[in-house]
């Protein structure tokens, strides 16, 4: 099959989680014997013309310059190329900027979109952004040929939304079992005594209830808040909890090596996000053997299940720091990580991708030939 994928700013990953699932399906596909094409931003770091037998084709991206703006640009001057390519499958990673740009997509691939988690929910847009994200998904939804939804609880929405089917297809991370302890000295904590946290610094990942329960607590075991600060947000929170030395604001940390034995050595790590499918960081949290207490609702519950702790409050928060040891729940800790071999690796949703691909293809041409 010729395929093409659209929607991130390209490969190998420099930014996000559909950056990284791009560049480990694209490179699976290409191993596979498939002509695979992925879209990059005209000033992606990674400026060959291939990269591990996937084609990388550069088209112009304003972003720099305009900002959000920018990315409908990028978005259309990608589907634009594409129409000149005779591709057999489009993958669309996401909605977002790309689907106001539908009717343009060439008519003869099949159109697979991943739709993402639920972007209008996010309180960082404006309510006129967050209606206009409404519709975009909307016409996604509508206009795709076929859905991939990385949650149940997304899954669930589309169908009862937009009454359309889907396939789950979850994200996926890489088993650790290998942590190094010098790590812990770079980052001035021991073993199993500091928590942490790791997120965007946007209002829905719940960093602002997480650290008023520790601010609550009477315990000064450190956590360590991992994200990049330098946001309106970020100097609300750092000026907020300035007076507890003990919540440490480490900036963004991009060394996968280091983010896994940091997480592997912690005593509690906190997943705040409410918004959202299958998401990245909390699957390579399980990877990496942390005992987690993640906030409670729905798209975290369907990942975790029982294996984890759940908060909704900050005193909800405060009593976890009050009352949970790591060495306590191994058997949470080993049923999350049991998860990851057996539903969340990257061969099995590499598998399930090309699954769902070849049953296209198949169904497409069975159609043509009649």
């Amino acid at each position: 099959m010729k395929i093409a994928i659209l929607g991130t700013r390209g490969v190998p990953n420099y930014y996000g989680g559909f950056e990284q699932f791009a560049e480990f399906f694209s490179v699976y596909l290409a191993e596979k014997g498939h002509e695979v094409y992925c879209y990059n931003s005209h000033d992606h770091p990674f400026q060959e013309k291939t990269f591990h037998g996937v084609n990388i084709i550069h088209k112009y991206d304003p972003e720099y310059k305009y900002g959000t703006f920018g990315q409908f640009i990028y978005d259309y001057n990608c589907i634009m190329d594409s129409r000149k390519r005779n591709f057999d499958i489009i993958l669309q990673l996401g909605y977002t900027s790309n689907s106001i740009w539908f009717f343009l997509l060439p008519k003869q691939p099949i159109i697979i979109t991943n739709m993402d988690g639920l972007e209008w929910k996010r309180s960082k847009y404006s309510w006129p952004v967050q209606q206009f994200l409404k519709v975009a998904e909307w016409l996604a939804a509508v206009s795709s040929d076929y859905l991939v939804a990385d949650s149940l609880g997304i899954q669930s929405f589309l169908k009862k939304t937009y009454k359309k089917e889907s396939t789950y297809i979850a994200y996926g991370a890489h088993p650790f079992n290998s942590p190094d302890t010098t790590v812990l000295n770079e980052y001035h904590v021991e073993q199993g005594n500091y928590n942490m946290i790791m997120a965007r610094f946007e209002p829905e990942n719940n960093l602002d209830m997480v650290l008023e329960g520790v601010s609550l607590c009477e315990d000064k075991t450190p956590i360590l808040v991992i994200g990049k600060h330098n946001t309106k947000y970020g100097e609300y929170l750092k000026n907020k909890f300035k007076y507890f030395p003990h919540i440490r604001f480490m900036g963004g940390i991009y060394n996968l090596e280091h983010l896994n034995s940091l997480r592997y050595f912690s005593n509690i790590y906190f997943h705040g996000h409410s918004v959202g499918g299958t998401n990245p960081s909390l699957l390579e949290a399980m990877a990496s053997q942390a005992l987690i207490a993640a906030h409670n609702n729905d798209f975290n519950r369907g990942v975790l299940k029982e294996n984890a702790f759940y908060f909704s409050n900050p005193a909800e928060v405060k009593n976890l720091l009050e009352s949970v040891n790591k060495n306590d729940n191994t058997h949470k800790i080993k049923n999350n990580y049991e998860a990851i071999e057996k539903d969340f690796n990257w061969e099995k949703i590499n598998g399930d991708y090309l699954q769902l691909f070849e049953e296209c293809f198949s169904r497409h041409k069975t159609a043509n030939t009649k």
